[in-house]
């Protein structure tokens, strides 16, 4: 009967339906029900005449304007499936009744041709991250192509291809509804939340699955990457950032782990932490991941603005699904749109993107888009599958990135990346703090880097009562009224007279510095307190995006995470200027960190999952800020 549903609804062109086979089950879901369109992700009705239903929803990449970020519009709606009818079909009765017939594909190609793709990733390192804009941006291309069969059929012809080749999904989707069909295998969920608990998944690093199979070799160079490695820091340290947005305790790190697919193998971590927002708030605040579209996430949506040459659409946006739970509220489970087809009046489209990194190489860049186009076109069979390189677990397969997971090379390599990182994070917090500054008020103006969010639960950590403030809204009233004032990190050049955001910084720093009132300045207003010191401020040579040091700090060494493209310079051995103590590279002259009457500074981001001696060194610089 319920496989007689899904015939019924194939065959009728004004139908809607989903089709989803979650990592582990043995059955397909099949969701029905009206569409509905809505303007922004409050609208989506969790709630109909009084009564909680159930929502599936397709968010596309432009809702990331709720947030304040540009986006190109190509007005792809926010489609929302109010579910009527929610089936479990077994999935082998469901494979024999799906069509099997090959959708051949012509007139396939790249819309970005490989050198003018190679020609945007040279020009997105040398003036976006070159320029201090940011330390990793994904850019994406699109595979398309022209098919002679029914998108509905390819649809589902493509589905059961999926849920035959592809492993190791979260989620394996076919979403069909009128002039819009998406169907994929998403490796990642990006949020989910359930019975107040928040989950995230940051995945990066892309291991292709060379011809024959993947070996212990190969996997171990892989794993051995720097340029992988720092990716998936960087990425963590993004979502980091939206954890701490919406999680009163935080978040807290899990990890890292292999994520298997057919033709490509990831690493990951998880994130978990405890809220209280409404799941629509919540999905908002965490538009979208960083793996597609980069850090920080408002100067991301800029460069994607600027060098993306159409919008996204629904790629990497979020397929949500809203279930009433037994406490009255709604579960949310959220996977990422990558690793997905779409279809529209018999065109295809796959959109991918690579990371691009201080590092990367533009054509190592090319093959990236390249392996990620051919594992989704293979897994839907589209072009010709490797089966040694999917390695699927038959008696005659040769040995599979599962079995060598357990390799303790390979368990060794992935422990050890954790030796790097801040236990601040890697160990539970809680939400309610008594730490030495208890009673002390604290604004932290953000400008426009989200490290603040975690800066913040790192200052309530000990002990302050923490507000944050964008650098547009903080008015003076309030920044003289709180006990400290933390002047933020944030993208840009500090010499940049030009810039409303680097005046209003400076405007903070010199208020702050005037009165003689506590104030601590990360990064960016370390480089403007700098400057108003008269302290140089210079490029580097090559920036320092997700790199991690150790460095003195007034009398010890830390090891800190950085994320600057400026620094501020003195001659190499000073240790004042001005009024300021100065902290800095014995050899170059970089100012590491300042302090002078109920101020400090430092150049490096405390907060980040890279600053092993983190909040160790946030207290001391704070303590001296408020003596």
């Amino acid at each position: 009967m319920t496989l007689s549903r899904l015939a019924e609804l194939a065959a009728d062109p004004s139908a809607s339906f989903v089709l989803i086979a979650r990592d582990g089950s043995d059955t397909v879901e099949l969701l029905t029900g009206d569409v509905l369109d809505v303007d922004l992700l409050a609208d989506i009705p969790l709630t109909i005449d009084g009564a909680a239903r159930e929502i599936f929803t397709m968010v596309p990449y432009r809702q990331v304007r709720e947030r304040g970020f540009v986006a190109q519009d190509d007005g792809a709606p926010l489609r929302c499936i109010v579910v009527d009818e929610h089936l479990h079909l077994p999935t082998d009765g469901l494979l024999a009744e799906l069509p099997t017939a090959a959708v051949p594909l012509r007139d396939g190609g790249f819309d970005i041709a490989d050198e003018e793709y190679a020609a945007i990733v040279e020009t997105v390192i040398a003036d976006e991250i070159g320029r201090g804009e940011g330390a990793n941006f994904v850019i994406r291309r699109d595979f398309t192509a022209e098919i002679d069969v029914d998108d509905r059929t390819a649809a589902l012809t493509w589905f059961r291809a999926l849920l035959t080749h592809e492993r190791g999904a979260y989620w394996t989707f076919a979403v069909v509804t009128p002039g819009h069909i998406a169907v994929g295998a998403s490796p990642e969920a990006h949020v989910v939340a359930r019975g107040g608990v928040v989950t995230m998944n940051p995945i990066s690093g892309t291991f292709r699955h060379p011809a024959g199979g993947a070996t212990k070799e190969t996997l171990v160079d892989f794993l051995s990457s720097t340029k992988e490695t720092e990716e998936l820091f960087m990425v963590v340290d993004e979502e980091l950032k939206m954890m701490s947005a919406v999680c009163s305790d935080g978040g807290r790190i899990t990890g890292p782990h292999l994520k298997e697919m057919s033709r490509l193998t990831h690493t990951e971590y998880m994130l978990r932490g405890r809220s209280t927002l409404d799941p629509r708030d919540i999905l908002r605040e965490t538009m979208f991941a960083p793996t597609v579209t980069g850090s920080p996430m408002q100067n991301a949506c800029a460069v994607i603005r600027r060098h993306e040459r159409k919008p996204r659409g629904y790629y990497s946006g979020v397929a949500a699904l809203f279930t009433p739970n037994a406490e009255g509220g709604h579960d949310l489970d959220a996977p990422i749109l990558i690793r997905t087809v779409y279809l529209q009046d018999g065109s295809l489209s796959v959109p991918v993107g690579a990371t691009l990194v201080r590092h990367s190489d533009p054509h190592g860049e090319v093959s990236e888009t390249h392996g990620k186009a051919a594992g989704v076109l293979g897994a839907i069979g589209a072009i010709d599958r490797d089966e040694a390189a999917e390695a699927r677990e038959d008696a005659d397969a040769p040995a599979a990135p599962q079995s060598l997971a357990a390799d303790p090379t390979v368990t060794a390599l992935l422990a050890s990346r954790n030796a790097r990182l801040a236990d601040f994070w890697l160990n539970p917090q809680g939400d309610g703090f008594t730490g030495p500054f208890s009673g002390a008020s604290a604004i932290v103006v953000d400008a426009e880097d989200r490290f603040t969010t975690m800066l913040a639960h790192q200052l309530r950590h000990l002990g302050l009562d923490v507000t944050i403030r964008a650098w547009g809204d903080v008015d003076d009233a309030e920044l003289d009224s709180a006990d400290l004032v933390v002047a933020g990190p944030g993208p840009g050049d500090p010499r940049d007279i030009e810039s409303a955001r680097i005046a209003r910084m400076r405007e903070v720093v010199s208020r702050r510095i005037e009165a003689r009132a506590p104030l601590l300045a990360v990064c960016l207003s370390h480089q403007i307190l700098s400057h108003s010191l008269g302290i140089a401020l210079v490029p580097l040579d090559a920036p320092h995006q997700g790199l991690q040091k150790a460095v003195p700090v007034f009398g010890e060494d830390a090891s800190i995470g950085f994320y600057n493209t400026f620094t501020a310079r003195v001659v190499p051995g000073s240790v004042r200027a001005e009024t300021a103590e100065v902290s800095a590279d014995p050899e170059t002259g970089d100012v590491y960190a300042l302090r002078g009457e109920r101020f400090a500074s430092v150049q490096g981001h405390l907060e980040s999952i890279l600053s092993r001696d983190g909040i160790r060194t946030l207290e001391r610089l704070v303590s001296h800020a408020l003596a």
